[in-house]
This record gives C-alpha cells, sequence and structure tokens, in this order.
C-alpha cells in the first residue's frame, strides 16, 4: 500500500463524508464468533462527539466523491471543482482492519459517490462488507449507504453483511428533489427503502421457524434530511419524516442542516447557513413523537408551520395548550405527565414509582430531578399552590427564559472562576 497516497485519499474522502449525520450505531447486537476481530456489541460501540455534537464513532469515508450526477446541495457534484479520488476496495478493508487494530475504530461507515451507475456504486460497497466479513472475519459494526436505483438483489445482499443501511431522502419534499436534483426521482430512494424493510419482516418472520436464519440489517435502517436547502418549513419536514417512520418503520431520520458549498440560484446564499438551533429544535420534536406520546399536527401545524427558537417544542405546546394544565403529579395518567414541560420519560417513571408510597411535593420533586423552573407553571402537588392563575402564556414564557438565562450566566461566571 502506498502510504501517501492512501493518506491522501483518506484525507479527501473522509472530508467529503462530514456532511452525513445518519451514522448512529445503536441496535446491533452481532457478537465475536470463531476467534473473529470485533463486535457490535452494545457495549462494543465507543461514541465520540464533535464540537457541534454530531456522533462520529465509525471510520465515516466515501469510496470515491466522483458522481454522475449534479445535485444543487452536494458537495460532491459532477461540476463541483474539488479534488477526486477513490478507494480500492482491498483499500477500504485494509484501513478499517488496522484501524481497528489499533483501537481507533469500532466500525465502518461507507457512503460513496456514484459513478458509472447506482449498482456499479453499490456492488463495490457490498464487496467491501463480504470482504471484512468472509475474508477478515470482521464482527465489528457496519454501516453501508445505500445508492439510489441500484437492484433489489444488491440491496439484499447488502442486508447480509451490513448491520444498518440507509439511504438519503436528502431533500423533505418531492417538489425541492425536482428542483435541486432533477437527475434523481423519488421513486429511486423510496424502493431500496420498501426493500429492506421487507426483507427485515420476513428476517423476523422465518426467524422464529429457523433460528439458524441469516440475520438482515439487525440495526434496520435510517435516512437523513437536508434541511434549508429549499423553502420547507418545519411541518413540512417533520410531516416527511413521520411519513418515513411509519411507512419504512425508519430506526431514525436525521436532520442535517444545509451547508452552502457552491453558488447556485437555486439555493440560499453563501453566507447563509442554517443555525444550529434549527436542527436542535427538530431532534427535540422528533424525539417528543416517538417517545412521548405527541402527534405531528399538535406541535407543528397550519397555524404554527415552524417551530419556536426560543423555547423547546414540548413547552411550546403547552403554552398553546394551557387548558390542560394544570395537572395532579399525584393523580395525572402517565401520558399526560410525559406531556409536561421539565418532565423528562425518566422523571414519569420516578414519580409514577415514588406515589405509590406517598404524596409527593415540591421537594421530593426537586430530588427526583424535576426541572421545576419549567414543570412548577403546569402542575400542582401535595405543597402550596404555586399562584399561576394570573399568569397568561406570554408571562409564563418571559419568566422562564429569564430563569434559564440567569442560570447559565451563573455556570459561565462559575466556570470563569475556576481560571481566575
Amino acid at each position: 500500500m502506498n502510504f501517501e497516497r492512501t493518506k491522501e485519499k483518506l484525507n479527501i474522502l473522509a472530508d467529503a463524508a462530514k456532511y452525513d449525520v445518519s451514522c448512529a450505531s445503536s441496535g446491533s447486537d452481532r457478537k465475536n464468533k470463531s476467534g473473529g476481530l470485533g463486535n457490535a456489541t452494545k457495549m462494543g460501540i465507543c461514541h465520540s462527539y464533535t464540537e457541534d455534537g454530531r456522533c462520529v464513532s465509525l471510520l465515516k469515508i466515501l469510496l470515491t466523491n466522483h458522481c454522475i450526477f449534479d445535485c444543487a446541495y452536494c458537495v460532491t457534484r459532477k461540476s463541483n471543482d474539488v479534488k477526486r479520488a477513490a478507494f480500492k476496495i482491498q483499500e477500504v478493508v485494509d484501513l478499517t482492519i488496522n484501524f481497528y487494530r489499533r483501537n481507533y475504530i469500532e466500525g465502518l461507515f461507507l457512503s460513496s459517490g456514484i459513478f458509472k451507475s447506482p449498482d456499479h456504486t453499490m456492488e463495490r460497497l457490498v464487496s467491501v462488507a463480504k470482504r471484512l466479513r468472509e475474508e477478515e472475519n470482521f464482527n465489528g459494526y457496519i454501516h453501508l449507504k445505500s445508492i439510489p436505483g441500484c437492484s433489489d438483489e444488491l440491496m439484499y445482499e447488502a442486508g447480509l453483511y451490513a448491520d444498518r443501511l440507509s439511504v438519503n431522502i436528502e431533500v423533505p419534499t418531492v417538489s425541492g428533489l425536482k428542483l435541486l436534483a432533477p437527475d434523481k426521482k423519488h421513486e429511486d430512494f423510496t424502493r431500496p427503502m420498501h426493500k429492506v424493510k421487507s426483507e427485515i419482516l420476513r428476517y423476523k418472520s422465518e426467524c422464529k421457524i429457523i433460528k439458524s436464519t441469516p440475520k438482515y440489517a439487525p440495526a434496520g435502517q435510517s435516512t437523513q434530511m437536508i434541511i434549508g436547502a429549499t423553502g420547507e418549513t418545519d411541518k413540512d419536514i417533520m410531516y416527511s419524516a413521520t411519513y418515513y417512520y411509519k411507512k419504512y418503520q425508519m430506526r431514525r431520520v436525521y436532520y442535517s442542516g444545509y451547508v452552502p458549498v457552491a453558488e447556485d440560484s437555486r439555493l440560499p446564499s453563501v453566507g447563509s447557513q442554517v443555525p444550529m438551533l434549527r436542527e436542535n429544535r427538530l431532534y427535540q420534536t422528533d424525539w417528543l413523537l416517538r417517545f412521548y406520546g405527541f402527534a405531528v399536527n399538535e406541535i407543528v401545524n397550519d397555524k404554527h408551520p415552524n417551530l419556536d427558537m426560543d423555547i423547546d417544542p414540548k413547552l411550546s405546546w403547552a403554552l398553546r395548550n394551557m387548558h390542560h394544565f394544570p395537572v395532579d403529579v399525584n393523580k395525572a395518567a402517565k401520558h399526560m405527565l410525559a406531556r409536561v414541560p421539565g418532565l423528562g420519560i425518566l422523571s414519569v417513571s420516578k414519580i409514577l414509582n415514588a406515589r405509590k408510597f406517598r404524596k409527593l411535593n415540591w421537594d421530593h420533586l426537586k430530588k427526583i430531578g424535576v426541572a421545576l423552573n419549567r414543570a412548577k407553571f403546569f402542575m400542582v402537588c401535595d405543597s402550596y399552590d404555586w399562584e399561576r392563575r394570573d399568569l397568561d402564556p406570554d408571562r409564563i414564557k418571559g419568566m422562564i427564559l429569564q430563569t434559564s438565562s440567569s442560570k447559565y450566566r451563573k455556570q459561565y461566571s462559575n466556570q470563569l472562576s475556576l481560571f481566575n
């Protein structure tokens, strides 16, 4: 292996892969066997985080940044003047094994620009995973990006070797995709999703009868949307995400703020990068839909098409629906407690267990870990009643924001004092 050339390729193709954030590694329990290398059990995947909060736990590279398409939002678009490179199949295999042996990584996230054809590209991605599994006996985590438009046969083979598969829907709406990637068709993205879903269901069904049935994509599939490249509202984005969760049983939908990569009249100006806070609000909404029992139209709808950037979506919903509050923390059902701002799922479980033995007051809730600076406006307990009757939603919002600002200023002051 030519070390200097390989290092140059790695610099180019790892940098190009940074725009893909859908590389979560939870959900697979592939065990080490027959004296092989690595494992993908829950404790085997070590996560690290970049300074902007993204999870990067794997060797994350492109097979190549050559591409036959000219998608306006993509740094590897064929008309973009960037340095090009491509790995050979064996080079990716060797890098993965060598990095693993040095304890740099716990697995591989492999994507690619589309060169020659979708099938040609997908075949090479599958070949990497196949060599790792069969020739190197590698049992670590592998995430393969599915290539839009590739054949069902290749998608099936990919799921036999990869722990997770993903195909990025890229733009939340069909109209946005036509505008920014006219060479691509929406069905090219959804067909691989449908194949993966069908094979996962088939595996689960056959496994009940034949225990030796080969695993198929045990960590499921995910997708990613680029946010802010076109004029979609948060409502458009979350309705689209809800559709993919229900239709294709996605494990995760990822939201990636558009990063300007080139001048194009169809795109926002180069200086208008999507704020990280918008991504954060979308992830918070996603969490509420999946784990807190909210329906998407409760949080974003025609009247409220965009999320509030000042406060989190649960608090925003509560302030718009004060007729549901206050709730009695000693009597309320689990689903209603989960809707109280300042109460997480863990706190709700602790409350349900604790109130079996006694009535809870503010001190008990504080010890449980409830964020009382928010929760106290929306519930009552076995203690003095908070005087909320004269407070309208705008005033409550202002008081919470003021308290939060004071808290952060105090934390910042304490941090500075450590260096004085």
